[in-house]
């Protein structure tokens, strides 16, 4: 007799659903199957939540999250979805941080059509594709923006790669299915890392998880701690497709130098905060603004390169019309991305002054910097590095500067321990947990230094 497969969890780890006794997710699993692909067990229990109605016939949840890790088909799901939404005559929009990533949603929908022999006519322009089935149901595929689909009314806005979501773009798109008579909204991706620029799809799973949330679902599979990587038993747990498309050898041979990463990307683990932490996460949190403050002035850049020569961040300071100074983490990418995202940034963006650190690597850019015909930055020294720490805690402490809340900062100022500089008592920061990305950190305190240090620009008196 054969060994039974094994099979990964077919029901969230959490998971947060409204009661209902009526869906229409049967509807949509039949749609689905119609172009020869079979529903896994836990897509048809996800659809059948996500399209479930209330007494009226409208969405249970006008919002519902989805974080599951990669390769697993959480991607089928949104597109069972769509399809429904599509020959229902609905208007979608769907949304996606990098062009590749919506393309690719086009190019499967439209596969799936075909298979369907499901007649329909299509635009292709990368980044601004669409389909249009002749009953009226429509879909755009669109790269996100902070102005993008404003003034537009759709029925179902389609958030995917959730976690690069920011509190800008949602600003701009939460509004375009106000219009709808039954609007729903789906964010679909994997925990942050600590390179991940969005904070809405973080805020929404603790809010949602927290019992703070209406007409909002949530499921996700994930291991609640860090966990070995090579614990096999937590693969089958955090991956509902293990056994169909997953396997053990595919996942054995994921497994690298980085724990966190393996533990976020296929583990599905949402990081958590160290309260032993020189800066505690309350501390950190009491700073943040609820939204984006009135600005003034020119913007200050800091450039950090990690001491383990991994990553490179690269955050911005400008002073607020209250006396504050507001900061903001731009990126964090690895160093082997190059330097041409920095040039870049610093090139369109109005920058007063760039201060970089990181020993052999800050020459270099600098020397790009040049080339591009930008200011020549400014290379601290050890005494200003140990200014400028001791600047940024006198300022937390009497909250003079405030951020947004990025989870990726947040993280790392959470999870972080002074370590001596210099001889005289002086400190810079340095993370407590492997894989937390303390540049993070270390930028936006480059970034306050130049913009707290600045003069202000002299006025000119004329006398005649």
């Amino acid at each position: 007799m054969a060994e039974k497969r094994r099979l990964g969890r077919q029901t969230p780890t959490q998971s947060i659903v409204l009661p209902y006794k009526k869906t229409r997710g049967d509807e949509a699993v039949a749609l689905y199957e119609q172009g020869g692909r079979t529903a896994m067990e836990w897509q048809k229990l996800l659809i059948y939540d996500i399209l479930a109605v209330d007494e009226q016939g409208l969405w249970a949840h006008t919002k519902f999250g989805l974080a599951v890790p990669r390769r697993n088909g959480k991607n089928e799901v949104v597109l069972m979805r769509e399809k429904f939404g599509l020959q229902n005559g609905e208007h979608i929009l769907h949304t996606a941080h990098r062009t590749t990533t919506s393309h690719a949603a086009w190019e499967r929908l439209c596969s799936e059509l075909d298979h369907s022999k499901v007649e329909y006519k299509s635009i292709r322009a990368k980044g601004s594709e669409s389909i249009t089935l002749p009953g009226g149901g429509k879909i755009e595929f669109r790269t996100r923006s902070s102005k993008g689909g404003l003034g537009e009314g759709f029925d179902l806005l389609v958030i995917d790669e959730a976690q690069e979501y920011g509190d800008d773009e949602e600003s701009a798109l939460k509004y375009v299915v106000s219009d709808s008579q039954n609007p729903q909204t789906i964010f679909t991706g994997t925990p942050p890392t600590m390179t991940s620029s969005g904070t809405v799809f973080f805020k929404l799973r603790t809010e949602a998880l927290a019992g703070r949330t209406k007409n909002t679902g949530w499921a996700e599979w994930s291991v609640e701690f860090q966990t070995d990587p090579h614990d096999v038993d937590a693969w089958y747990e955090a991956n509902p497709s293990m056994g169909v498309i997953l396997n053990e050898r595919k996942v054995e041979d994921e497994i690298g130098g980085d724990a966190i990463d393996f533990n976020i990307q296929r583990l599905g683990l949402w990081l958590r905060y160290n309260q032993k932490s020189a800066i505690s996460e309350a501390e950190w949190k009491s700073l943040q603004c609820e939204a984006l403050p009135k600005l003034r002035g020119k913007l200050y850049a800091g450039v950090k390169y990690g001491h383990d020569g991994k990553n490179v961040a690269l955050s911005i300071a400008v002073k607020t019309t209250d006396g504050s100074i507001f900061l903001e983490c731009i990126d964090c990418r690895p160093v082997r991305a190059g330097r041409s995202w920095i040039v870049a940034f610093l090139a369109a963006a109005d920058v007063a002054k760039v201060a970089v650190d990181g020993a052999g690597a800050q020459e270099l850019l600098a020397a790009d910097m040049k080339d591009a015909r930008l200011k020549a930055p400014v290379l601290p020294t050890v005494k200003q590095i140990v200014t400028a720490n001791a600047a940024f805690e006198q300022a937390m402490a009497d909250k003079a500067i405030c951020h947004m809340g990025q989870p990726s900062v947040t993280q790392a100022a959470a999870n972080c321990e002074k370590r001596a500089i210099g001889q005289n008592g002086g400190f810079g920061y340095r993370a407590i947990k492997d894989g937390v990305a303390i540049e993070l950190l270390d930028s936006m305190i480059l970034a306050y230094w130049l913009c707290a240090s600045a003069k202000p620009p002299r006025r000119q008196i004329i006398s005649y």
